[in-house]
């Protein structure tokens, strides 16, 4: 638990472009909130928090129930990722915790073998780094500037 900050502008663009003004219609379905968004993130990504509450004021809070602290880490990865998002509460339990990774923010020309040689002293090791991040992660090549990773303790 606790408090985790991001850089607010690089991640996804989860809510699209600017909120417009829509003139009300009683025929539209209303728009889905931005917590409804954020949760179905969740959802999408496969990460098992049983649960699941998202507030977002100031900052996004997350709270539920999941089995491992890679769960945990990676739900908080997955709000503070999103490109309006520069800090996240974490509130979730962890039923079987594990040692818990640290995480890196991705600098301009880095890539997962450079941020692996730089932590693990082994850029062969950059596997394990795209694993601790599936399904954030779809490609080992696809990072960007200002996006945070989950860095595992090697076994």
């Amino acid at each position: 638990m606790g408090l985790f900050s991001f850089i607010k502008g690089a991640g996804k663009k989860l809510f699209g472009k600017k909120e417009e003004a829509v003139t009300p219609s009683t025929t539209a379905a209303p728009a889905p909130s931005r917590t409804d968004l954020l949760k179905a993130e969740v959802e999408r990504l496969g990460i098992q928090v049983d649960g699941l509450n998202v507030e977002m004021s100031e900052m996004v809070t997350i709270s539920g129930e999941t089995a491992t602290n890679a769960d945990r880490e990676k739900v908080i990865l997955a709000m503070g990722n999103i490109d309006c998002v520069g800090c996240v509460e974490d509130n979730i339990s962890v039923r079987n915790p594990e040692p818990e990774a640290t995480f890196h923010v991705v600098e301009a020309g880095d890539s997962l073998s450079m941020i692996s040689k730089k932590v693990y002293g082994d850029p062969m090791k950059y596997n394990a780094i795209f694993e601790a991040n599936k399904p954030m992660l779809e490609h080992p090549d696809k990072i960007y500037p200002g996006q945070t990773l989950r860095i595992p303790p090697l076994a």
